[in-house]
């Protein structure tokens, strides 16, 4: 975590912010998610906040504002080459999933939108299947807005805390305790996230 960190806050920190922004923004746009989730950028950002190199409430900022942009690019993408977007291969390999998350926007509408934010996948396409099917843009924007703020805060305030509790172990204890606490922490989020991507692919096991 140390290295990686001294890497990211070796950059300005104007590059920490635009690159920050861009992935997260090209997550939903474009389907980067496929790649590279944007929560990963933005949790990265937040450490960096923690060490003072960036500022937490611009990040905020940066995060939500890029989520919502993003979205609504997917969006507009969606409304214009909707079916064109579905039968390409990028998607195709992904039936399933894709279908699973039109069924999650049939069913619940709007507050799917702002559910997906939660979900890499559906992060990633539901902007997408919300135009495709032409929401109302009023209404996409509203859940759009509202997921953006919330998943935006969360997830740079997650990397904010994890670099804080990572420099505090490590001026009490020292750089390997800190490197084997942060260890641990990062095994246990990974088998998380493995045991949720499972559950979502397999609802009733």
């Amino acid at each position: 975590m140390s290295g990686l960190v001294d890497r990211i806050t070796s950059l300005p920190a104007i590059w920490v912010y635009l690159v920050v922004a861009l992935v997260v923004f090209a997550e939903d746009a474009i389907f980067v998610g496929f790649l590279l989730p944007g929560e990963t950028a933005a949790v990265l950002g937040g450490v960096t906040a923690s060490t003072g190199h960036t500022n937490v409430a611009v990040l905020l900022f940066v995060v939500a504002a890029a989520a919502i942009l993003g979205d609504t690019v997917g969006y507009e993408i969606g409304v214009r080459y909707g079916v064109r977007v579905l039968r390409s291969r990028v998607l195709e390999r992904r039936r399933d999933r894709v279908e699973a998350a039109q069924r999650l926007l049939a069913r619940r509408g709007g507050p799917a939108v702002f559910l997906a934010r939660f979900i890499a996948f559906f992060r990633a396409t539901m902007p997408f299947l919300a135009g495709s099917a032409r929401m109302p843009y009023r209404t996409f924007l509203a859940y759009n807005a509202a997921g953006g703020i919330v998943w935006g805060t969360a997830v740079v305030l997650i990397g904010y805390l994890a670099g804080a509790a990572y420099q505090r172990v490590a001026a009490r204890f020292g750089e390997i305790s800190a490197l084997v606490v942060a260890t641990v922490a990062v095994v246990a989020l990974i088998v998380y996230v493995v045991r949720r991507r499972r559950r979502e692919r397999d609802p009733n096991p």
